[in-house]
């Protein structure tokens, strides 16, 4: 059977996008195991994680630091990923993303990144965590912040 040339070219697209899936899925989850050695693997050696908080932008060392006490417990946090989305450059060798996400201890979240391809594989440059205001709340927050 010969396939269309339109469904090859959509199932060789596909494939870096389950990559992209695939390192993001293995990254959440060796935080939820606490496996610092797998989770770090995952960052490229610029990466730079955004935490919620304004002053929470660490280079990967400084992440390192900030999270080792963490996972020496053997226990970092929980972000299980729902309803994320991939795209990737005409090249195909960076890949941006949003997803939302659930943490046990602070409800819905949202991570947006950048991933580019090495060597290596697909690598986190870029990881921004953020918590979503409702629209209907987000003056009495702002109230708060200020």
């Amino acid at each position: 059977m010969i396939l269309p040339v339109l469904l090859i070219a959509a199932l060789a697209a596909a494939a870096p996008v389950q990559e992209v899936a695939a390192v993001l899925d293995d990254w959440h989850d060796a935080a939820a195991k606490a496996d610092e050695k797998r989770y770090f693997a995952h960052f490229a050696e610029q990466g730079v994680f955004l935490g919620t908080d304004a002053t929470e932008r660490w280079d990967v060392p400084g992440f390192r630091a900030y999270a080792h006490p963490h996972f020496a417990k053997g226990k970092a946090w929980t972000l299980k990923p729902r309803d994320r989305h991939v795209m990737l450059s005409e090249d195909g060798r960076t890949a941006w993303f949003d997803e939302r996400v659930d943490s046990p201890k602070y409800g819905e979240g949202r991570g947006t990144g950048v991933l580019v391809k090495t060597t290596a594989g697909w690598k986190i440059a870029h990881y921004n965590y953020t918590i979503p205001i409702p629209n209907a709340k987000f003056k009495d927050v702002l109230k708060l912040i200020r």
